[in-house]
């Protein structure tokens, strides 16, 4: 049955591809976002489009209808408009706080007034901070170690009381490592911060090398592992969500592959699928960077029936490299 969403942050690299899957899935779909970190050829065609800021989503929402106990404006919210960048955070926190956290409970409460008892929130891994065990859990402690994942997890906690006293339907989904592609959507980030679409800038000549930040690491070839997953099969999820969110509940379900690969081969995986040698430069580690960040993503495939489709990081891989190719020569 088609349903309306609105998809905040939809002009953002993941936002813009769940909207697409959304499209694809034949419901109606409106993307709210302003522009401060997205891009306006990110949002798919087919979307309705509203520049505007998540504080203001009230105008949209439409408070009258679902307080007079009618037919709310839209069946669920998706909500992926934060700040994501761990550095930024570290130096400028209040920007974190102020739309992370501020736009968040603005747009909860505008939900609350509109009727629209429904979300999927955007979290992350960061909220783990350094992991006590590998692979992840949601049972695991919560300690961040950045104003970003402090942020996000503050959300989180807003969010379960909004269900607990409101009866919203939530599900938060916390990613760890977002690459790859669908189609005309994929990572537009400036600054770009993400590992791959940096090696992948090495392979197009806009980067002389990659810097590998510690290659004294407790792991087999002493870089950092991570957890990849692809961006579609992030958006799936998101899909699953909407059926699993249930009244009263707010459910936290991990997102990634279960696997983790290390920072060289992620560089040498872009060696074979692009064809291009990439230098390397090695760094001093960077603080606060764990030597292995790794998902379980169990809770996923009991509660939402989820199981990644496109693990190999080889198509990952291949997948930025078309996008970031097309991106190139348009």
């Amino acid at each position: 049955m088609s349903s309306k969403y609105l998809v905040t942050g939809g002009a953002g690299y993941v936002g813009s591809v769940v909207a697409q899957h959304l499209l694809e899935a034949g419901h109606a779909v409106t993307v709210l976002d302003n522009l401060s970190t997205g891009f306006r050829a990110g949002v798919p065609a087919g979307a309705e489009f509203i520049e505007g800021d998540i504080r203001d989503a009230a105008k949209w929402l439409d408070a009258s209808p679902g307080s007079a106990g009618g037919t709310p404006t839209y069946d669920a919210v998706l909500h992926f408009a934060a700040f994501s960048q761990v550095g930024e955070s570290v130096v400028k926190p209040e920007k974190y706080w102020d739309n992370n956290v501020g736009g968040t409970m603005a747009l909860l409460g505008a939900m609350r007034a509109a009727g629209v008892r429904k979300l999927v929130f955007s979290s992350t891994a960061a909220t783990y901070g350094e992991p006590v065990n590998t692979p992840i859990t949601e049972t695991d402690p919560t300690a961040p170690t950045s104003p970003y994942g402090a942020s996000k997890l503050a959300v989180d906690h807003m969010i379960s009381g909004e269900a607990a006293a409101h009866g919203l339907a939530a599900v938060s989904l916390r990613y760890f490592n977002v690459a790859g592609a669908y189609g005309s959507c994929g990572e537009r980030h400036d600054p770009e911060s993400h590992l791959i679409p940096l090696v992948l800038q090495v392979a197009q000549g806009k980067r002389e090398a990659i810097s590998v930040f510690g290659d004294d690491y407790p792991t087999p070839d002493g870089t950092c592992v991570r957890d990849y997953i692809h961006v579609a099969d992030l958006a799936e999820a998101h899909l699953l969500a909407l059926g699993a969110a249930t009244p009263g509940e707010h459910l936290i379900c991990n997102l990634g592959n279960g696997n983790g690969f290390s920072v060289r081969e992620v560089i040498e995986t872009v060696r074979k699928v692009t064809g291009h040698p990439i230098p390397e430069i090695t760094a001093a580690r960077r603080g606060g960077d764990p030597a292995v960040l790794v998902a379980s993503a169990q809770t996923a495939i009991d509660r939402l029936g989820w199981r990644p489709s496109r693990a190999d990081l080889a198509g990952i891989v291949a997948d930025a490299w078309a996008f970031a190719q097309e991106s190139r020569t348009a």
